[in-house]
């Protein structure tokens, strides 16, 4: 095997080993609440929804990069190349608009007390299911026209427009094609970046504010009632910081790119790394500071600590007194 493919291999391997169990955790713990509790938070229903956005895109993209890696050929013919290239795009246009409304979430729930940003926390607390749909069912009609430009691959010669993917092309025809597809789904991308950039300040400046507040007081005075809600923003922000410079990676190329007449698939294979790196990485973010999320950390530290501390005394030790 080629030292590249070789690379490309292992790297799509690991982003797939690492997203596809990480998303599926975020997914059956936070359905397994809402059916023993009956009650979900809307922060983690906004996760719900980005960890099956994060799936679409493993599956439809990360895994197809592999199999192509280690030498899969022939994989898809016209209908199912369309079906795997507009999966890809929705869930990639939902990922961003997902993080982007946790953000502005996030940013009205911990603002202060006013009425105006009391009205907007109830509707949006109110209305998070109808939001997510809304924008769902608004992404699948504005990346319908994703599928008209697909095509596999054949030996036939394509025009100078061409994407070049994995088992397919994008195949733009015009230079006019090439340039309004790529800026405008550039510009939505940009559009909801700054929207989270501009929320993740924001909640950046009430943390600073609340922790100024409280500076100097005994720990007895400080009011605990919005840790959570605190807690909670900074794995917003964890999320938003992690987004936004694999992002900034991903559209630097991207841009590049619109510049070429024909790219080489190496290239759309390191902005596809790029991309998809946030659907693998975010859930490792997500389990680290969710408290609903926690078991699984605790449990591993347990088992580590029970397994030093066999090491340690032996292994004839009486374990029952052992919490794991």
């Amino acid at each position: 095997m080629n030292i590249l493919l070789y690379i490309k291999a292992v790297g799509f391997f690991l982003l797939a080993a690492i997203g596809i169990p990480g998303n599926m955790y975020i997914l059956f713990k936070f359905v397994k609440i809402k059916v023993t509790i009956k009650k979900l938070l809307a922060t983690n229903s906004i996760l719900m929804v980005l960890a099956s956005m994060n799936l679409l895109i493993v599956f439809s993209r990360i895994n197809l990069q592999f199999l192509n890696a280690i030498g899969v050929e022939n994989f898809l013919d016209d209908s199912k190349c369309k079906f795997f290239v507009y999966t890809y795009r929705v869930g990639r246009a939902m990922s961003i608009c997902t993080t982007s409304l946790l953000s502005c979430y996030q940013c009205i729930i911990i603002a202060p007390q006013t009425r105006l940003w009391a009205y907007l926390r109830q509707k949006a607390m109110q209305n998070v299911l109808l939001i997510t749909t809304a924008v769902l069912i608004a992404n699948l009609i504005l990346y319908r026209n994703t599928i008209m430009y697909a095509i596999v691959k054949k030996n036939s010669t394509t025009s100078p427009y061409t994407l070049h993917l994995v088992y397919c092309d994008m195949d733009y025809l015009t230079y006019e094609a090439y340039i309004l597809n790529g800026g405008i789904f550039a510009s939505m991308d940009f559009l909801f970046v700054g929207l989270m950039t501009v929320a993740s300040i924001y909640i950046v400046y009430v943390l600073l504010c609340h922790e100024k507040s409280i500076k100097g007081k005994r720990s007895t005075d400080r009011v605990p009632g919005k840790s959570v809600e605190y807690k909670a923003s900074r794995a917003v922000i964890m999320l938003v910081i992690l987004y936004v410079i694999l992002f900034g990676f991903d559209n630097s190329m991207w841009i590049y790119t619109l510049t070429l007449s024909n790219v080489t698939p190496d290239m759309n294979d390191a902005r596809i790394a790029l991309t998809c790196s946030y659907s693998a990485l975010s859930p490792i973010v997500i389990i680290a500071t969710n408290p609903k999320l926690q078991q699984l950390l605790t449990f591993l530290k347990r088992r580590k600590c029970f397994f030093c501390y066999r090491s340690a005394k032996g292994k004839d030790i009486q374990v029952h007194n052992i919490d794991i």
